[in-house]
């Protein structure tokens, strides 16, 4: 029993010495080539209320509750929302906008984790089309790096990431 007991605590030691070795930050990023120039792109982008035509966090509670203030669109358009716990609460401010360029994001979760992160869609010339970049980057405390060990958090979020820019890319070139 006491050498279970030692090994027990030892994988647990190991485990959490592993996790305190991981990056204090993390960052997801994605790219796709949209056939349109940046013009024809950013508008879905800077106007909150037309994110429904192509994010998939829209569609993660249909009952979600919304709110839109702030400028009507780019810098200082902010929305929030409440939804069930796939869903969770939040607010985002965008803090940075060009139409040529991309916006950034002030992104804060509230609920199911807090979290304060930066996210952005930065947009680069590819020939005749513009490269969207989706990116996110915030802090890692301790509890995402233990957490990290056992889930994939880029595969996790840049598969939706991919979705969304997928489904920009049908919104913009249809």
């Amino acid at each position: 029993m006491v050498y279970v007991l030692a090994i027990l605590v030892i994988v647990l030691a190991a485990v959490l010495i592993l996790a305190a070795t991981r990056p204090p930050s993390f960052e997801v990023k994605r790219s796709l080539e949209i056939e349109a120039p940046p013009g024809r792109i950013y508008p879905l982008l800077a106007d909150f209320h037309q994110w429904s035509r192509w994010s998939p966090y829209e569609k993660l509670d249909l009952a979600m509750q919304r709110s839109f203030s702030g400028a009507e669109s780019g810098k200082g358009a902010v929305y929030a929302w409440e939804g069930n716990g796939k869903a969770g609460a939040g607010r985002m401010e965008i803090v940075e906008a060009a139409p040529e360029r991309g916006i950034d994001i002030k992104l804060d979760f509230i609920r199911p984790f807090r979290a304060n992160n930066r996210a952005a869609f930065a947009f680069t010339q590819a020939g005749d089309a513009t490269r969207v970049t989706w990116s996110m980057q915030g802090a890692a405390p301790f509890v995402a790096r233990l957490m990290g060990l056992f889930i994939n958090m880029d595969r996790m979020i840049g598969k939706d990431f991919e979705q969304g820019l997928t489904n920009l890319k049908a919104a913009v070139e249809q």
